[in-house]
């Protein structure tokens, strides 16, 4: 899964008056320029009113290094996903923001993120998170596609559809991520019949999964990129993966304050906090590179004993060796890309199976329901994962029920190439527009009964309208369009995959009834990790 973050750069143009508006939802009239009248848009939401200019949008303070300050003296980075939902609250359905240099234009409604989707242009942008940049810059390293833009970035990232995110390349993958889910469940329910009480029924055990899931997240990733076990799930598991956790949870951590900060001078001086942020990323790129040498050294042997990179007929072996087999990204764009999925795979897959799983807990009718069609899915299957998954839509359901609330990644960004309106403002191309998701999931203009956990209102409204208008702009916490998380199909698999054998060994249940609180540190987790209880069926 991918992040993005609340900055960006904006534009500002002054429109000269005498200018028309057109039903197109973009600006014709004199003095702007690529603007399209032939397309449908949000302009005539404007109640008659004319035109409205940039600088007249909502916003929350002129200076920047004002706001900044009080940012970080009332420590609202921690909650910024609850600022947001404030700020719309009380400005609508459009605001800008400026902190130091940096300012946003912040939508939420989907109507409103269709158009921006709509002037994204042949290479997408988004803003480039500098202290990640900066450092591949320093050691030298290639940068994936999360990092590039243009041109550059397109060619890399078609290549790598073929192989994360085509229909044909999930088909290869899913046992791959079915066999650590089951291995994970099993391991559990040992645990649970060990160290749990017993009880009519069975056994039940009370504890934090959050370790555990990360142990997962990470054991399916590299089963999956490499095509190779680590074994997490061992009695011991290695100091160097869990070591290689930690480091990603402190990359992540040290990012938010890097972002107003000139990287490149604190690399320079040594700052203490760059010097952490730096550690973590040389960790991971580590950590990365001897699973890397591993695979092609396996790869090269097989190739010279005649076979491909696939190994024996119709076995696959992980996406490093189809993308080497392919031959047509560089090994030093492979070693890029391949770190990048390990550093965004993570936490951004075992944080909302933390949500998910609390969500079903306090919810045991949802659960019930959810289990009931899995069972049926999975006799159905006879053990075909994919099928499985088929034939249960209500997991995808839970996944994206669990990611409206919860969203990994608070914010998509993206900088129109064209001049657009949106709430019948005007706003030039190059500006950093972002839906802001948190909110968004909230909004009673979005959702009926948006306080409610129910897997099922995406059954019937996933393709339609639904109350906020947009089509599918609802459910966004992959991004959309063509710069849509590059590892979406492992991450939304691997997700599914884990809840459907949890469901079918457990019952889940927790003491609380309350939502839990959440903060963010460039992704949104739980202040507290959630206590479960796993009880056997």
């Amino acid at each position: 899964m991918c992040v993005c973050v609340t900055v960006g750069v904006s534009a500002c143009v002054r429109i000269q008056r005498g200018m028309c508006v057109c039903p197109a939802g973009t600006v014709a009239g004199l003095g702007v320029e690529g603007v399209n009248p032939a397309r449908g848009g949000p302009a005539e939401r404007g109640g008659g009113r004319g035109l409205r200019r940039f600088e007249e949008i909502p916003h929350t303070g002129s200076s920047g290094w004002l706001n900044l300050v009080k940012f970080w003296r009332e420590d609202r980075f921690k909650l910024l996903h609850k600022h947001m939902e404030r700020t719309f609250n009380t400005l609508g359905p459009i605001y800008r923001e400026r902190l130091g240099t940096q300012s946003t234009v912040n939508i939420l409604l989907p109507s409103d993120i269709s158009e921006l989707f709509r002037s994204e242009g042949l290479h997408p942008r988004r803003m480039t998170l500098q202290p990640w940049a900066t450092h591949r810059e320093t050691r030298q390293h290639s940068k994936g596609v999360f990092l590039k833009n243009g041109a550059e970035w397109r060619a890399d990232r078609l290549l790598l559809n073929r192989e994360v995110m085509m229909a044909p390349a999930v088909r290869r993958f899913l046992p791959l991520l079915d066999e650590v889910a089951r291995d994970f469940c099993c391991q559990l329910a040992t645990r649970v019949e060990k160290d749990g009480g017993k009880e009519e029924r069975g056994h039940s055990l009370t504890i934090d999964p959050s370790p555990d899931l990360f142990r997962f997240a990470l054991e399916a990733s590299c089963h999956v990129l490499y095509g190779e076990r680590i074994g997490l799930f061992s009695t011991s598991p290695s100091q160097e993966s869990q070591k290689f956790i930690f480091a990603v949870e402190r990359m992540l951590a040290t990012t938010p304050p890097l972002l107003y900060l000139p990287p490149r001078l604190l690399w320079r001086l040594g700052a203490p906090l760059w010097t952490q942020h730096a550690t973590a990323w040389d960790i991971i790129f580590s950590h990365a590179e001897k699973r890397i040498q591993r695979g092609v050294q396996r790869l090269r042997s097989t190739q010279a004993a005649g076979g491909g990179s696939g190994g024996a007929e119709g076995e696959f072996t992980g996406i490093l060796g189809q993308l080497m087999d392919k031959g047509q990204l560089s090994l030093e764009l492979i070693r890029a890309n391949i770190t990048e999925l390990m550093a965004g795979g993570v936490d951004t897959t075992a944080v909302p199976l933390q949500f998910a799983l609390y969500e079903l807990g306090r919810n045991p009718a949802v659960q019930e329901q959810v289990r009931v069609q899995v069972k049926a899915a999975w006799a159905r299957a006879g053990g075909d994962a994919h099928k499985a998954l088929q034939g249960a839509p209500l997991l995808k359901g839970l996944v994206k029920e669990t990611l409206r609330l919860y969203p990994v990644g608070i914010t998509v960004q993206r900088y129109p190439v064209r001049d657009i309106i949106i709430q019948n403002y005007h706003i030039p191309a190059g500006t950093c527009v972002q839906a802001c998701l948190y909110p968004l999931g909230r909004s009673r203009d979005v959702f009926q009964d948006p306080e409610r956990f129910d897997p099922g209102r995406w059954g019937t409204q996933e393709s339609g309208e639904g109350p906020g208008g947009g089509g599918g702009f609802r459910s966004l916490a992959f991004g959309f369009g063509a710069r849509q998380c590059v590892g979406r199909r492992i991450a939304e698999n691997e997700m599914q995959l884990l809840l459907m054998h949890i469901l079918l060994s457990f019952r889940l249940s927790v003491s609380s009834s309350e939502e839990l609180s959440t903060k963010y540190t460039l992704i949104l987790q739980p202040e507290t990790p959630p206590r479960i209880t796993f009880s056997t069926l």
